[in-house]
């Protein structure tokens, strides 16, 4: 197995300690510390992850003596909205938010008929230095908490159930480690932050893990440890090349763990988990949109309990990457195809409000 590479975040103080931060057992012991029964934490959990507040007027089952200090001692406020755009008559919807230190991240809301995707962001930037996405060329300013992750979807269901995005009240269905950051680069706090999403109420959300996809340019390591975690979420394998000679370029992480390795980690993965990994590769025009890279691609993943999503680049201003022409996005999905290999084209949602990673952060003064 090779060598775990760790990828260090610039120092920096850290957010006030949240709930969300907190096994159950580990909140029990926070509330005594703020002189309270255990049982309390319960009672706070339960309006966080179920009631989706933080109002201590609304807190009616607690002593009022004591609402103030728990919502201040588990409760601080995490993100600020900076700003929000909409498109696609309301039902897609992106934030910008601020962390408690002026770090800028984002997250993605889309509403479709039958269910409510939520894209969240595990770092502010990135480190990883891939050359066609907006994160990436920001570089990482931090990792991000477990809580200040898991607020996102909070902020998110509390829109839904408070009727704010079109198509009457709702439920968060599905969760999508796609936003700024490499997810597996702050591993502890996305493990974290995967368990509040997933575990039932009152310990957390109550999330599906199958709907869960955790997203990876291919840290080998950690998707090696991700399978051993018992958590039944989607791998998803942001490949955009089959051949190591072009990903060295596309994805620079490639020049330490080879195409062969990535995949031989996600077969593993499969091989633990029995579910289905998700390939994504961004379509860029003239560059990796070639039918003999679709049939390297094809050759290399057949056979496999896999899918394929091709993603229209979103382009950001400025850069000299672009989508692919339509039939080559065409041709490259038949020559998949021809191999057996499932495939689909991502719906490019958000292309009107800087859909791209990053695209707002950097839009904004002062990020």
């Amino acid at each position: 197995m090779s060598a775990e590479l760790t990828f260090v975040a610039p120092r920096r103080a850290k957010p006030s300690r949240h709930l969300a931060d907190l096994s159950m057992a580990e909140r029990r012991a926070a509330v005594v510390e703020l002189g309270e029964k255990p049982f309390r934490a319960e009672q706070l959990s339960r309006h966080y992850f179920e009631r989706l507040t933080t109002d201590p007027a609304h807190m009616t089952d607690l002593p009022a003596a004591s609402r103030d200090r728990l919502v201040e001692g588990l409760m601080p406020g995490l993100l600020t909205s900076v700003r929000e755009i909409t498109c696609d008559d309301g039902t897609t919807r992106k934030t910008l938010w601020k962390l408690f230190d002026g770090a800028l991240v984002e997250s993605v809301l889309m509403r479709y008929p039958d269910r409510v995707t939520l894209c969240v962001s595990s770092q502010a930037g990135c480190g990883m230095n891939c050359p066609f996405c907006a994160t990436g060329q920001a570089g990482l300013t931090r990792n991000m908490s477990t809580a200040e992750i898991v607020e996102q979807v909070v902020a998110g269901a509390r829109a839904l159930a408070r009727d704010e995005i079109p198509g009457g009240t709702g439920r968060v269905s599905n969760i999508v480690f796609m936003g700024m950051g490499e997810p597996l680069a702050n591993y502890k706090a996305v493990i974290g932050a995967v368990r509040r999403i997933v575990d039932p109420a009152p310990e957390g959300l109550g999330i599906s893990a199958r709907g869960v996809t955790v997203s990876t340019v291919g840290l080998v390591p950690a998707i090696e440890k991700l399978s051993n975690e018992g958590l039944p979420v989607t791998l998803a394998v942001s490949l955009h090349a089959p051949d190591d000679e072009l990903r060295d370029t596309l994805v620079p992480v490639n020049t330490r763990w080879k195409v062969a390795e990535v995949l031989d980690a996600a077969w593993s993965y499969v091989a633990r988990t029995k579910r289905r990994v998700s390939i994504e590769y961004a379509l860029i025009k003239d560059i990796n949109d070639q039918e003999w890279r679709a049939d390297l691609l094809g050759r290399l993943l057949k056979g496999n309990l896999v899918h394929v999503n091709l993603i229209p680049l979103n382009p950001t201003p400025g850069s000299k990457w672009t989508a692919s022409r339509p039939e080559d996005e065409r041709a490259f999905v038949r020559r998949l195809e021809h191999h057996g290999v499932p495939v689909t084209v991502r719906d490019t949602r958000g292309r009107e409000i800087d859909g791209a990673c990053g695209q707002l952060a950097a839009a904004t003064p002062d990020s």
